[in-house]
């Protein structure tokens, strides 16, 4: 006898199908990094998060135990699969943990980015009525 009944197929648990959400997910977020890594001028990396953006602005506040970084970030876009949209126009971070940042492009390589371009990066289309 089968685990899905008499004659009927296995039954998939709620577990396994909240897996394979979590992979599609992940791939679509994979997906749209790769499509939109390149419109960015920096990609930050923090003990908790990854950012992508197109300015930024890194104090060090000297604390006696640890170093203290604000990080400052316009037009930026943000590594998580649970946000309904990970552009925002700012986002500021305050660590004591390790930050890494690089350099993807230099002053003379900027890229506009747009909705459009997002939109065709990211294999998506624009719709006149999405505004609606």
């Amino acid at each position: 006898m089968s685990p899905g009944g008499l004659d009927g197929p296995p039954l998939m648990s709620h577990l396994d199908e909240l897996d394979e959400f979590e992979a599609e997910l992940e791939l679509r977020l994979k997906r749209e990094y790769t499509a939109v890594f390149g419109m960015f001028r920096y990609c930050v990396l923090t003990q908790d998060a990854t950012y992508l953006c197109n300015k930024l602005d890194v104090d060090q506040v000297s604390q006696p135990s640890y170093p203290f970084f604000h990080l400052k970030m316009e037009d930026v876009w943000v590594w998580d699969k649970n946000r309904p949209t990970r552009i925002i126009p700012r986002a500021e971070v305050y660590t004591s943990s390790d930050v890494t940042v690089e350099e993807l492009r230099t002053d003379g390589d900027e890229q506009k980015l747009t909705p459009e371009a997002l939109a065709e990066r990211i294999g998506e289309s624009l719709r006149a009525d999405d505004d609606i």
